[in-house]
């Protein structure tokens, strides 16, 4: 009998203990995990930048330069939209990319900015053209200054390289860059559309 109770009461001490533990494991898995990164809408932003290029009515110069030879064309706004096509997708917000980049920042105050650079976490899949790109914030007025980005794409069986710096209100300008036979880089063209002539 008293073996009998011995192991009853045993079982219920078990029972308690591992439904205790349980429950701080539950508990555990539960607790927050800290504040999620939320990267800054850079598609949202350039979207609104070149809504804005329309309201003024302005007319965007494109300037294109192959080996020294420059070029121009007015652009049509519906042409400014096509032309920056390649730099509107993917989406940039926390949805779709926070699980392959992550986001660092700092004041820099030799060009007066607040920097937020994101990078990739890993290797990113044959299917994310973007590898890196910057916000450069105005730490006085919280206005985006600057953005650069840099895709990668595949032409002609040719791996590129293509870098956009977007100034705010301003212009914006793609380079296309290229690797030659001997393993070398080579700027293939700039393509410099303006809509800010007011320091022209």
């Amino acid at each position: 009998m008293m073996k009998l109770a011995a192991l009853a009461l045993g079982s219920i001490l078990l029972f308690s203990c591992a439904n205790k533990k349980s429950k701080e494991i539950s508990a555990k898995n539960d607790a927050p995990a800290g504040p999620p990164q939320r990267f800054f809408r850079v598609t949202d932003f350039l979207l609104g930048d070149i809504r804005g290029i329309a309201s003024k009515g302005v007319t965007p110069l494109k300037i294109t330069t192959v080996n020294n030879h420059s070029d121009s064309v007015w652009l049509k706004l519906e042409e400014l939209g096509t032309a920056m096509r390649e730099f509107t997708s993917p989406v940039i917000d926390s949805a779709n990319l926070v699980d392959l980049f992550q986001e660092t920042k700092f004041h820099d105050q030799t060009l007066n900015t607040f920097t937020f650079t994101y990078d990739p976490r890993g290797k990113l899949p044959d299917t994310m053209p973007l590898t890196h790109w910057d916000v450069y914030i105005d730490p006085e007025t919280g206005t985006v200054k600057k953005v650069y980005m840099v895709k990668r794409k595949k032409e002609n069986s040719q791996d590129k390289t293509i870098q956009l710096t977007w100034r705010s209100g301003k212009w914006c300008k793609t380079t296309t860059i290229y690797t030659k036979p001997d393993g070398n880089t080579a700027v293939e063209k700039e393509e410099t559309i303006l809509w800010d002539f007011s320091n022209q």
